[in-house]
């Protein structure tokens, strides 16, 4: 009887014991998530077409994997991208509009069932999560205003297992994120600055370079932990101001660059739709003012767009060297990599220098993902798909259930050419209206009392968004509206 019951014993321990380590197989075996998340990353990228910018290791690892073309973030501002990001959700409500969405509601919850964001759930799911700079709003990831000392509150409080970030001589995460080579800020100088700089430094002499410095070291670190990681890397430019080294400035030649292809504001809008640029205009130092009475100067036009490129070349660069380092720690073979841009931003186009309408430009965002052995590598992908998309597209990809229903659909199958559910419409919020994006038309719909209330673009007639077209093309507009409608997710009602 006792020789029974010890075997018995045995038997249970062994089970036990096989289990755990099949738990932990599993795990390992996982992918392992490189995430990098780029501020005001339009598509202005080698791989999206534009022969000026020069993009060389986006363009690379686009090559090896997929670039979609027509990807849409769900709100033109940051912190209300990065929500939609984080929780697979359009918005609901109003202040899920707002920057400091994430700060106000994720924040201030308890730890509860749902998780707060991907990340957490990752978390959950015998991950490893560490985040450098800016993946939520906030640009180290603390709760805390512009001009104030930073606090000890975590944005995303139960996503993180290490939450990094160096503000070297700024001091500050914000005032990083704002930052001069001389290590002032916006702040610090009460917007006396220009909306530009080109200083001859090196890259650590600006945050983003920090930043690259941080994640490689982690980088080498997480190569030796026992779990798979979730690495995320968020970079500030191309974020104004447009700072970053001269050598980047040096890679152009401004009379190659061209100005918008539509600089003057639609027919048939109402201003409403637009705005004059009072971000841009908060560097007070500007060459001249941007407004919706008039455009700037072409030669202005032209070395902002310069400035921009610089800051992209800059981005480039440094994830050029966090690929490389994911190549030389033996880790490529199984590493997913993202590069994901949380909005477009105006580059005169309508007359707008920013982001914050629901145009093209500000809802066309670059997004990137390189998948291990997929068989779509190289291609770029013209599918029109959404921010919300790649909450579920990394859980499958993991092989981690989704939490809750989802308001995204899995980019997997559109990556492998495998048969896709993708409905091929994407929504955006903003400006007390709803944007719905097909692959031909954008339809816009504003809750407001200044007229026209609708807005229809056809791209096909006219890419660059010339004419609200709605009052000659009722029958276009009546057949997409009930579509549109279907995006209000309670937002205006």
């Amino acid at each position: 009887m006792e020789n029974t019951s010890k075997f018995i014993l045995y038997i249970v321990l062994l089970c036990i014991t096989l289990s755990c380590k099949s738990k932990s197989t599993q795990e390992k075996q996982r992918p392992n998530i490189l995430f990098i998340s780029v501020d005001d990353l339009k598509t202005e990228l080698g791989v999206y077409g534009n022969s000026v910018i020069k993009t060389p290791n986006l363009d690379k690892l686009a090559s090896e994997g997929t670039a979609f073309a027509n990807h849409y973030v769900q709100v033109p501002t940051c912190g209300a991208s990065r929500q939609s990001l984080l929780t697979g959700l359009r918005p609901r409500t109003i202040n899920q509009l707002d920057n400091n969405v994430t700060a106000l509601e994720t924040s201030n919850k308890p730890e509860g069932e749902v998780p707060e964001s991907f990340i957490h759930h990752l978390k959950r799911n015998g991950y490893y999560t560490v985040g450098i700079g800016k993946i939520s709003h906030s640009a180290d990831g603390l709760v805390y205003g512009y001009n104030d000392k930073p606090s000890n509150k975590r944005e995303l409080p139960y996503s993180w297992d290490e939450l990094l970030f160096d503000s070297g001589k700024w001091e500050t995460g914000w005032n990083a994120f704002f930052a001069y080579a001389n290590g002032e800020n916006r702040q610090s100088m009460k917007n006396q600055v220009k909306p530009y700089e080109a200083c001859d430094v090196e890259d650590d002499d600006y945050p983003d370079g920090l930043t690259t410095e941080l994640a490689l070291s982690s980088l080498k670190k997480l190569k030796e932990n026992d779990k798979p990681f979730f690495l995320g890397v968020g970079y500030f430019k191309p974020h104004l101001p447009f700072n970053s080294p001269k050598k980047y400035w040096n890679l152009y030649n401004r009379d190659s660059i061209v100005i918008s292809k539509n600089p003057v504001i639609p027919k048939n809008v109402n201003l409403k739709s637009l705005h004059p640029s009072g971000e841009f205009n908060n560097y007070a130092l500007g060459d001249e003012i941007a407004n919706l009475e008039h455009r700037v100067s072409d030669e202005y036009a032209k070395k902002l767009i310069h400035a921009y490129y610089a800051c992209v070349s800059y981005i480039d660069a440094q994830i050029g060297l966090l690929v490389k380092e994911v190549e030389s720690l033996g880790l490529k073979e199984n590493t997913i990599i993202v590069v994901w841009g949380d909005h477009g931003w105006h580059l005169g186009d309508q007359q707008v220098w920013g982001k914050h309408t629901i145009f093209e430009s500000a809802l066309n965002s670059t997004l990137i993902i390189k998948i291990p052995g997929s068989k779509s590598s190289g291609k770029t992908n013209k599918t029109v798909v959404e921010t919300v998309d790649i909450y579920p597209t990394l859980l499958e990809l993991c092989n981690i259930k989704t939490p809750y229903a989802l308001d995204g659909t899995s980019l997997v199958g559109l990556m492998n050419k495998q048969e896709s559910s993708q409905k091929e419409v994407a929504y955006s919020y903003f400006r007390n209206g709803i944007s719905l994006r097909t692959d031909r038309y954008r339809l816009t719909k504003y809750f407001r009392p200044e007229e026209p209330t609708i807005e229809l673009y056809d791209y096909k007639k006219d890419p660059h968004e010339t004419i609200n077209i709605t009052s000659d093309n009722m029958t276009i507009v009546n057949e997409l509206m009930p579509l549109l409608e279907a995006g209000n997710t309670g937002l205006y009602d």
